[in-house]
């Protein structure tokens, strides 16, 4: 009855199925990297401020590698081919994380699967809206799918870690590489709308304030990210939780993000992508400031948990919404990438970097003190210059 009632309104050609495999493996591969990678890094002896620079290394290609990318796809019109042969080249690259021994070894291994792992995702969002077509609000309830991938990989490896070395966690993130090429293989590419009026170039809607002010917001959200993803396992191991319980409290951040997930379409038609965006930035502010004062009480670190329905959940949907609203046909697959790399990119990186600067020194109160202050600065920018986009109305009044 909900597939029908959410679906009977999409193409009939809609690969949905296809498109939601892709989500779940690529995000339980993230499952695997993110809460684990930094205590694998500090099982091989890397200090914070090290982790803190490795970490940065894997977010940061995405500064790089999605531009390039978006400005190939973008001239050739062809976004799958770029997509697989991403996948493969960051499962083959990866290989080279075993033999690694040493910082500069494993950062040069990291920057090789990296770049490549992180060209294939701005480029299948894209492809995702354009199976959309007139319903991209829909893109939420294919998106859940990764969320249901990152919570299954999370909690079964942090329940494997109680007993298992801490070497299983690369092992875990080539198979689940080799299965995101793998279902890479089964999705139809899907060019951009022809027809309607002309769109602007690229550098036309980068000059406009509101998509200034909605870069830097996405940028300062996941700056504040960067401290959390790299430095959060290790907050919570340091406070005396399990590696099975570190992976269950991942798994509820993202339980929360796949249940507002279900309900994103009504959200963003009900109160817009503006609104959505403001108070996913107003609930990171408190959730930033729960971790880092409060995570030794177990309520408190279940209830901030329970906010990446908003500081992720909602915030990623409402802006890639925005996204695809800003930027429209040659300008798409570049758009695409622009918002990857300014915001999980760019804001990632200096996330993290921070954070190692941080960690050690100040210890985690101030750190996620410094990430809480990010994202009151993004509400600041959003709420002072981002407006609606013209043409999002029209999409929020399409009939059910």
């Amino acid at each position: 009855m909900f597939q029908r009632t959410r679906f009977s309104a999409w193409p009939d050609a809609m690969p949905y199925w296809r498109l939601s495999g892709y989500y779940f493996f690529y995000f339980a591969a993230l499952g695997a990297l993110v809460p684990f990678w930094g205590p694998y890094l500090q099982s091989k002896g890397f200090d914070a401020l090290a982790i803190g620079q490795l970490m940065a290394i894997l977010v940061g290609t995405k500064i790089v590698a999605p531009m390039l990318w978006g400005h190939i796809v973008d001239i050739t019109g062809r976004r799958m081919p770029i997509v697989r042969l991403g996948a493969l080249v960051s499962a083959v690259t990866f290989v080279g994380v075993f033999p690694a021994d040493g910082f500069w070894t494993i950062a040069a291994a990291m920057v090789l699967f990296s770049f490549f792992w992180n060209a294939s995702l701005p480029q299948m969002e894209a492809v995702t809206f354009n199976h959309l077509r007139h319903r991209p609000s829909g893109y939420a309830l294919i998106r859940l799918w990764g969320s249901v991938g990152f919570i299954l990989v999370v909690a079964v490896l942090g329940v494997q870690l109680e007993s298992a070395h801490m070497s299983i966690v690369p092992v875990w993130v080539l198979i689940l590489f080799v299965a995101i090429w793998l279902s890479t293989l089964t999705v139809p590419d899907s060019a951009p709308a022809v027809g309607g009026p002309p769109t602007p170039s690229l550098r036309a809607v980068l000059a406009r304030p509101d998509v200034v002010a909605f870069l830097v917001a996405c940028f300062l959200m996941q700056a504040s990210h960067g401290l959390y993803y790299a430095f959060y396992s290790i907050h919570l191991a340091s406070a005396g939780y399990s590696t099975s319980a570190i992976g269950a409290l991942w798994a509820l951040g993202v339980i929360a993000e796949v249940l507002v997930f279900l309900v994103m379409r009504n959200l963003l038609e009900r109160f817009g992508a503006r609104r959505v965006l403001l108070w996913s930035l107003a609930i990171a502010v408190l959730r930033w400031l729960l971790i880092g004062a409060f995570v030794e009480v177990l309520a408190v670190a279940v209830f901030a948990q329970c906010l990446h329905a908003a500081t992720f959940g909602t915030f990623h949907a409402g802006a890639i919404h925005l996204v695809h609203q800003y930027f429209r046909g040659r300008t798409q697959g570049r758009g695409q990438a622009l918002y990857n790399s300014l915001s999980f990119g760019a804001g990632g990186a200096v996330g993290s970097l921070i954070g190692g600067l941080l960690w050690a020194a100040q210890g985690p109160t101030a750190t996620f003190g410094v990430a809480a202050a990010a994202a009151a600065l993004g509400f600041v920018a959003a709420w002072r210059w981002v407006e609606k986009p013209p043409a999002a109305s029209a999409v929020h009044r399409h009939p059910a």
